[in-house]
């Protein structure tokens, strides 16, 4: 017998336990067993009237157990990740894509949310009418952080333990799958977060079904899950056939990896090549470009080097190097693993090689880490960059972001560096309007005492550290997460409509320039200087010159140029009246903005 719960929807693997029937409505029916330990209906005709039904609420009681637990593979977890699973038809739902041909993640824009504080209802539906907004951005895909069923009512999304079921207040999967198509209808792609590296620690089933955990192996959030022991072939299925799940029930067009670098996998043919393997045959199948996204501290270009040349295949990654060198870059802050971004020559030599720590030394980790990119083979869109995502705002001791902190100049700086770099830039929600709500870490554990430890751990966490632990919000509070839901009304007035006409602005710029869709390595150079604090980066003949300090400053241009397409400045840098500019003819930029400028008219 094989995973494919297509076969049946009754169907569960559990090698653990020595029996195994279904509840099913309330009535008990016995299952059987086969040499791989996956259990079926012993009465097939009882199997054939189940699956008849429109929808049927059901559980798995094992070894004789009187309370039944919920699916591995469960669609729908309408009362909550303890209780009964319910069946749920994917196919059923009226698709309205049918001429949606997908899009490759090369020259695409990335916009990262949250549906539960997105909007203040939390909902996907409420989320469909913000997507024009997202137009207006120049965007070409939105990220979802998990979706997955979790225990309580609202999360991050990173504590899931039914992978396969979509959380209810969001919507459910029917409501999953009204956004995705819906995003399709405004000419968005969906990437939707997955996790494979760990569960969450409430509503975690699945050790009394199989292995699907490695008990002496440990990471950041508890048990590793078991990609290379004894049995761990159907637990790769499992990981399998959810992507495939997503990308071919839910329409989705790529997923972003969490945390690949805390997967424990040993095998010759690692889980990322096997997925990679398996979304490029899907793509095959349904005519449509899907990708594969890996969140990755290892900073090796090994993921996302193809199969045939000994890499796993990823379509991409994302490149936390470009953060902390222009984060440090506009704030000055040097602490933790800031140490090593503090010059501007971290930050060229990202812009020119991808990766700052390429096997050099890493002050933070008191080692040599990473490898270097061959940029010659490496397209620059591989690498997914930010100024500010949930990670980097949610993981500071009051999930402050940049805008709680760095002025008005900063703030455009890093919003132009990110969106006409070379790499494939991402925003998070709110950042378009320097959104003045925090992103903080928020749980709703209904169980006292692992929400009473949730809170004191992160308090630990950050006085290790050095934070003041008085700003360190409880993540249980309701008002944490009420808090991060962002307010809309704001964006239109104001500081905040400045800067949201600014990203529109730099959208349309990625959109109409020509050099700004390069994005080969080849074609990307860069000037600076340390002392005087400005950078100049150029992309073929376009010219992204960026005054970091506070004073202006003179800055030769390395290249003959235009005018100006756009200044941060408002009003422009000072040029000479004529249009085009001798080479190496000096610009004086305004303190704490930048200015980018056209290429030269080339003469007949």
């Amino acid at each position: 017998m094989t995973s494919d719960t297509e076969q049946s929807p009754f169907a569960v693997w559990a090698p653990r336990p020595e029996t195994v029937s279904l509840l099913a409505d309330g009535v008990e029916h016995p299952m059987r067993r086969d040499e791989n330990g996956w259990w079926t209906l012993s009465d097939p005709e009882v199997a054939a009237g189940l699956r008849a039904l429109p929808a049927v609420d059901y559980g798995y009681l094992l070894d004789g157990a009187s309370d039944p637990l919920p699916d591995p593979r469960s669609r729908r977890q309408p009362a909550g990740v303890h209780s009964l699973s319910r069946t749920y038809d994917a196919a059923a739902f009226a698709w309205t894509d049918a001429d949606w041909a997908g899009r490759e993640l090369a020259g695409g824009l990335i916009y990262e949310l949250h549906i539960g504080t997105f909007t203040p209802e939390g909902t996907f539906d409420a989320a469909i009418g913000r997507l024009e907004h997202l137009r207006s951005l120049g965007v070409d895909f939105v990220e979802l952080l998990p979706v997955n069923a979790f225990n309580g009512t609202h999360n991050w999304g990173y504590d899931g333990v039914l992978w396969y079921a979509v959380h209810e207040q969001y919507g459910g999967p029917e409501g999953h799958q009204r956004f995705v198509d819906a995003c399709h209808r405004h000419g968005l792609g969906v990437i939707q977060d997955v996790v494979y590296n760990h569960l969450g620690p409430s509503g975690n089933h699945l050790p009394r079904f199989g292995p699907y955990l490695h008990t002496a192996s440990v990471n950041t959030w508890g048990d590793s899950v078991n990609l290379d022991g004894p049995d761990s072939d159907e637990v790769r299925r499992y990981i399998v056939d959810n992507a495939l799940m997503w990308l071919r029930d839910h329409h989705v067009d790529g997923l972003r990896l969490d945390a690949v670098h805390a997967l424990v996998d040993s095998r010759a043919i690692p889980i990322l090549e096997e997925l990679a393997a398996a979304a490029d045959e899907l793509s095959d199948e349904v005519g449509r470009p899907l990708s594969l996204i890996a969140e990755s501290d290892l900073n090796d270009p090994r993921l996302i080097t193809p199969r045939d040349s000994g890499g796993c295949g990823l379509t991409g990654q994302w490149s936390d190097d470009f953060h902390h060198a222009v984060h440090v870059a506009v704030t000055g802050e040097t602490t933790g693993y800031y140490a090593d971004f503090d010059s501007l020559a971290a930050l060229a030599k990202v812009l020119t090689r991808g990766f700052f720590h390429d096997n050099t030394y890493s002050s933070f980790r008191r080692r040599h880490h990473g490898r270097e990119i061959d940029t010659e083979r490496t397209p620059a869109w591989r690498l997914v960059v930010c100024t500010q995502n949930h990670d980097q705002i949610g993981n500071r001791a009051a999930g402050d972001r940049l805008s709680a902190t760095v002025d008005e100049g900063g703030l455009a700086i890093a919003a132009t560096l990110n969106l006409l770099g070379p790499f494939t830039p991402m925003l998070f929600m709110g950042e378009e309007w320097a959104a003045s709500t925090p992103w903080q870490f928020f749980t709703s554990h209904p169980e006292p005492d692992l929400g009473a430890a949730t809170a004191e751990g992160r308090l630990r966490e950050f006085a290790a550290m050095g934070w003041d632990e008085s700003v360190v919000p409880n993540p249980q509070d309701e008002t944490t997460f009420t808090d991060s839901t962002l307010d809309w009304d704001e964006a239109t007035s104001g500081d905040h409509a400045r800067m949201l006409a600014l990203y529109r602005r730099l959208g349309r710029l990625r959109r109409e320039i020509p050099e700004l869709r390069d994005q080969r390595f080849q074609a990307v150079s860069v000037r600076f200087d340390e002392d005087e604090r400005w950078l100049v980066l150029c992309r073929g003949g376009v010219q992204i010159a960026v005054n970091f300090g506070v004073g202006p400053v003179e800055v030769p241009l390395p290249l003959a140029s235009g005018g100006v397409l756009l200044s941060t400045a408002g009003a422009g840098a000072e040029a000479p009246a004529d249009d085009a500019r001798e080479s190496e003819q000096p610009v004086i930029l305004p303190g704490r903005t930048a200015t980018v400028f056209r290429p030269s008219p080339v003469d007949d």
